[in-house]
């Protein structure tokens, strides 16, 4: 079985998995957390650097995006880099990932830095989410490059089983998402878990302006009259359709394309 059959045939199986129709329609979005530790073999340094310098223009060398590279700002096992990569669909993502294969210039960089005296990160992790209906793929906040990096808030809300999930996902797409938009929270993505820990769950990444942006929306957002009805409806209460809800603070790094 290739990779592109394995992928399918997993997401397909999944207790909470789309149908194959629907995977070719929305943006497939990898997460990939490299786990550091502030050492002395630098590890953040040496992440960065790499990052910045070998894997990103190998990235949209082989047509990848839109994309994004954070680093940790408040949240548990920090301090992380956080990666995020974007395609058309499953057999986009195996061709891109044949073409850094093939890449000679990046594969050199990637066995030097692989060959780096010490630890060069402790783990990596990776997710893979499948897009919305009702944002189908990576919004880019826009940037005209003079205003200062937003920050970036990362939501997991994980489900008590595939049948809750699909509630609290057509709670997104038919109101909470445009409520969202309202009350001055900026959609990045959000995705169903095809392949993650904790499953099942949904990931979504939204922008602010800075963390005081931040708070004003998320107060704006709790006393919103729409989403107040909305959160006490019988079957969309967070008692009845989330199990557990975990964020983190992000900052996006210097050369990332999402800032």
């Amino acid at each position: 079985m290739n990779r592109r059959n394995f992928l399918r045939t997993t997401a397909a199986t999944a207790l909470a998995a789309p149908t194959l129709s629907a995977l070719d329609r929305n943006a497939i979005i990898e997460m990939r957390y490299v786990r550091m530790r502030n050492s002395s073999d630098n590890q953040v340094h040496r992440n960065t650097e790499f990052t910045g310098k070998h894997l990103l223009p190998a990235l949209q060398r082989a047509g990848i995006g839109p994309m994004g590279f954070f680093m940790s700002m408040i949240g548990p096992d920090s301090p992380f880099l956080l990666a995020v990569f974007s395609y058309p669909s499953l057999s986009a993502m195996e061709v891109a990932y044949d073409k850094l294969r093939a890449d000679r210039e990046y594969q050199k960089e990637l066995a030097a830095f692989n060959s780096l005296p010490g630890q060069s990160f402790v783990r990596m992790e990776g997710v893979l989410l499948h897009a919305f209906d009702s944002i189908p793929n990576i919004e880019v906040p826009k940037q005209d490059g003079k205003r200062p990096p937003r920050i970036f808030e990362l939501r997991t809300y994980e489900s008590h089983n595939s049948k809750t999930l699909r509630r609290k996902i057509k709670m997104f797409n038919d109101s909470e998402i445009a409520i969202f938009r309202r009350c001055g929270i900026l959609p990045v993505f959000f995705g169903e878990t095809l392949i993650g820990r904790n499953m099942p769950n949904l990931t979504y990444m939204v922008a602010f302006d800075d963390l005081a942006a931040r708070e004003k929306a998320w107060r704006t957002f709790g006393s919103d009259p729409e989403w107040k009805k909305l959160r006490v409806m019988p079957g969309y209460t967070d008692a009845e359709i989330v199990s557990n809800v975990s964020n983190v603070i992000l900052r996006p790094m210097r050369f990332s394309p999402i800032r």
